[in-house]
């Protein structure tokens, strides 16, 4: 988020002519077209945000063209940027979430969209879409909400989703810590949550004391990335619990880029609670072989992620027989996740049915 010079306040849209209005649907459009396309379609809701956030800007330049163009008058935006002196107003509380749609210009686009692509997409893997989408609100309000409170008498406008990119910062730091992501921290390469979240941390806290305790200016809302951090920070545990990963699980994290946990992701939401079944030797009413009495307890009391539960697996059918027709089994993947199987007739031996 970022603070814009004083605009006069005639600018509004009950001022608005044909050519203002088209922009402004064409910015609505341009905005929501990718996240109802990503919610439609499944995919995932932080990449579409950031489509979102680029598209929007790229109106707004055309926008700044078209005003020096005399094609349209006045500032477009005034009714959707932040305004500390009228933000409490019902009539303008909205913009606590639209300045989040707005930036001042290139470089404050691209860092969030960076942010946001890099440390979102992970995350949203972790959460889920709804409960990504949560997090995302709470960062974008906490920030504009924190930018209120410090300058509450201020009639200079703000924009940016610099709040909401902090916030994803705050909330992967309270719910996986160690997780390993790409990001250009110094190097392009994998760094563990907990560095990243604190040096961005640690540099708006740093930043935020020069430009406030030394009385220096800035265009910069720094109280807003930290009220974004520790709004998501605190309330994450919260949105998380029940989610589809436990707090703070250490299993290397899921790949932004990669295919890979995308796959065992989607085996994992529909694999079938092996703890409550009975083993597929006892319920044929036959004694368990003595070679996989050891792996299929292993098996059966500890294979809750997908990779785990395959590769016991795998390891048992490698030892035991079919015991209908003594022919090796083998391990498939099916909707409802892996299962053994004998490898000439499945009917013989499919496990978990």
């Amino acid at each position: 988020m970022s603070g814009l010079p004083s605009v006069s306040m005639s600018t509004t849209m009950s001022l608005f002519g044909a050519s203002e209005w088209v922009l402004l649907c064409v910015w609505f459009i341009a905005l929501f077209w990718p996240i109802f396309y990503a919610l439609r379609h499944k995919t995932s809701l932080a990449l579409s945000i950031t489509v979102s956030l680029l598209l929007g800007y790229l109106i707004q330049y055309f926008v700044v063209f078209a005003i020096t163009r005399g094609w349209i008058g006045g500032w477009l935006w005034w009714d959707f940027v932040l305004i500390p002196n009228r933000a409490l107003d019902l009539a303008w509380f909205h913009t606590f979430f639209s300045a989040g749609f707005l930036h001042g210009d290139a470089l404050h686009v691209l860092g969030n969209i960076l942010v946001i692509a890099l440390v979102g997409v992970p995350l949203e893997q972790r959460l889920g879409v709804r409960r990504f989408a949560t997090v995302y609100a709470i960062g974008l309000f906490g920030g504009s909400f924190a930018w209120y409170v410090f300058n509450s008498a201020s009639s200079t406008p703000s924009l940016g989703a610099s709040g909401a990119a902090f916030g994803l910062f705050g909330a992967y730091l309270a719910g996986w810590p160690k997780d390993e992501i790409p990001f250009p921290l110094i190097l392009i390469r994998k760094w563990p949550v907990l560095y990243i979240a604190m040096f961005y941390f640690g540099m708006e806290i740093y930043r935020a004391y020069t430009t406030m305790g030394l009385n220096q200016a800035s265009d910069v809302a720094h109280m807003a990335h930290l009220g974004g951090f520790l709004a998501a920070y605190l309330l994450l545990p919260i949105i998380a619990k029940n989610g589809p990963y436990e707090l703070g699980v250490e299993d290397g994290g899921p790949s932004s880029t990669g295919s890979e946990r995308s796959r065992l992701n989607r085996i994992k939401s529909s694999m079938v609670d092996i703890s409550k079944l009975q083993d597929p030797w006892t319920s044929r009413g036959l004694d368990i072989p003595r070679a996989v009495r050891d792996p299929l307890q292993s098996l059966m009391a500890s294979s809750d992620e997908p990779e785990t539960r395959i590769a016991w697996m795998e390891h048992l059918a490698d030892t035991a027989e079919c015991p209908t027709c003594n022919a090796p089994l083998g391990v498939v993947e099916r909707k409802n996740g892996p299962q053994m199987q004998c490898s000439i007739e499945p009917e013989h031996f499919l496990w978990p049915e």
